[in-house]
């Protein structure tokens, strides 16, 4: 090929873009844009992935999805999370310490409940308890909520204002703890998505299914007739009864099997011991018995004590007041027989020994209970806990003071209770006039007790102190008046709570929880 037609190939060639400078350059411009491509596709994919996890942690799925529907109610995946995890709280906060002896390990929180156990439902774990516990205050309260809606009940300004009084200073008390507003306090302790608003409604909510609840069982009346005739038909469970009990242990005796395994039990011939010295102990309780002039059960109890010393020395009975009959265990039958103060028997204890039972008192609480008013002044501890006669004595002198600015007054109930509320470090009863109703005997400290029951007109005041372990000071008492017969009292709370189970139960029948997508999100 001549030269002049080479170059008119290759002239050709530029012209058609097939010389391989052209085509070296046409490849280059191909890789370019092909890594362009891939570029501009993964950061694509990049932006997407992160609008992916900011939508999710903005709450939407949580906010916005259906998770669970009960009759005509949806549920957020937040607000079953806030029932489940409201479940958990209370049972913790209810046990403490003591929940491990359920077997829950309080350590991993929520998120470890899922893998761990429950021994209270059938091949479950504490996620499936609590959630199972999620659901009927779920089922309930939708079975209320439409109660109320289909018979008009609803909540007032004073009671909707009561509810909000609760949120006021959140976003401070959440700061105090580490979080940047009472929302990310509530998702961070309820689950994602939980927030002010939706705890808020979840508390109106519950306080009007309470009210439908509420209105329903202050509506049922019963006769006292009916009262009368259910409570006899408790046989004794609800009477109350005083004894007092020595046990006599059988000695146990050290064995070796054939495998060299040690072993102590009490064997025939020490129960029949342990059965001689009770028999021997009751035998000198009759003896004296017999010529004493006993006057009152203690009296009944120092013939045990004198015949229990006797044979044991340095040892005494113990002694027993208020307990339930359904609580008597091994004693029930003989203490429910046909008793007389002073009574005693020799019973065996569970094959370790044999006890030296006394009779003292029976109760079947057909008895006036006692409305009272108090305003109680804690005595002050000191570092160690104690209370010094100086701190009591302070606070006596408050106590003093409170009854005198109230006798200086009207001296009404009203006032009283005005000055309970303003003083009283009770917290049980410093928000309604300091005021206990049907008060039974055995339910308070020893000398609130004796001032309820000591045969006070309305309106009699006294100063008494009281001491139970937790706290040292003195009961401003104001005696209001008698309530209703125990007995009476007992049955009418066992009977509302027996129709009330029986009304929940029908209301709620046919409501159960369906879940939806939202599920997926719940607890998260």
């Amino acid at each position: 090929m001549s030269a002049s037609t080479e170059r008119k190939n290759r002239i050709a060639a530029r012209e058609a873009g097939t010389d391989k400078k052209t085509l070296a350059r046409q490849e280059e411009a191909r890789k370019k844009a092909k890594s362009k491509l891939r570029w501009t596709w993964g950061t694509i994919g990049v932006i997407v992935l992160i609008a992916a996890i900011l939508f999710l942690n903005s709450g939407f799925f949580f906010k916005h999805t259906t998770a669970a529907t009960v009759g005509e109610h949806s549920y957020t995946p937040a607000e079953v999370s806030y029932r489940y995890a409201s479940e958990y709280n209370n049972f913790v906060n209810q046990y403490g310490s003591y929940a491990a002896m359920f077997g829950l390990d309080t350590s991993t929180g929520l998120a470890g409940l899922d893998s761990q156990t429950c021994s209270m439902i059938e091949n479950g774990t504490w996620k499936d308890y609590f959630m199972q516990a999620a659901e009927q205050q779920l089922i309930s309260n939708a079975a209320l909520l439409d109660y109320a809606a289909e018979n008009g009940i609803t909540l007032d300004e004073d009671e909707i204002a009561e509810i909000d009084a609760n949120f006021e200073g959140l976003d401070e008390a959440a700061k105090l703890q580490g979080y940047g507003s009472a929302d990310k306090f509530f998702a961070a302790a309820y689950g994602s998505g939980v927030n002010v608003a939706l705890v808020r409604q979840a508390a109106l909510d519950d306080a009007l299914a309470s009210k439908a609840y509420q209105q329903v069982r202050d509506a049922k009346e019963y006769t006292g007739a009916e009262l009368e005739e259910y409570y006899q038909g408790l046989n004794g469970e609800s009477d109350v009864f005083e004894y007092a009990y020595y046990r006599v242990a059988a000695e146990t005796v050290e064995s070796t099997d054939a495998d060299g395994n040690t072993t102590n039990a009490v064997t025939d011939e020490t129960m029949a011991a342990a059965k001689a010295a009770a028999d021997k102990i009751l035998a000198a309780y009759n003896e004296a018995g017999a010529t004493a002039d006993v006057a009152d059960s203690d009296g009944y109890v120092s013939l045990l004590d004198g015949a229990v010393s006797a044979e044991v020395a340095d040892a005494s009975s113990t002694h027993r007041t208020n307990v339930s009959g359904s609580g008597l265990g091994a004693y029930k039958d003989w203490l429910m027989g046909s008793r007389t103060t002073g009574d005693a028997t020799v019973i065996e204890s569970a094959d370790t020994g044999y006890d030296v039972l006394l009779y003292l008192d029976r109760s079947d609480n057909h008895y006036p209970t006692a409305n009272v008013r108090h305003i109680l002044v804690k005595a002050v501890a000191d570092a160690d806990g104690n209370y010094t006669d100086e701190a009591k004595a302070e606070a006596l002198t408050k106590a003093e003071d409170i009854l005198t600015e109230w006798k200086a007054g009207d001296q009404t109930e009203e006032s009283f209770a005005a000055l309970a509320e303003q003083y009283s470090e009770d917290s049980g009863s410093n928000t309604n006039g300091g005021l206990y109703e049907n008060v039974a005997h055995g339910q308070r400290v020893e000398e609130f007790d004796e001032f309820c029951f000591a045969g006070h007109k309305s309106g009699d005041t006294a100063i008494v102190y009281g001491d139970n372990g937790s706290y040292a000071g003195y009961h401003v008492m104001y005696y209001v008046g008698e309530g209703e017969q125990y007995s009476d009292y007992i049955a009418r709370n066992a009977l509302l709570s027996e129709d009330m189970n029986q009304w929940v139960d029908e209301l709620t029948e046919g409501y159960e929880v369906a879940y939806g997508f939202g599920s997926r999100f719940i607890g998260k």
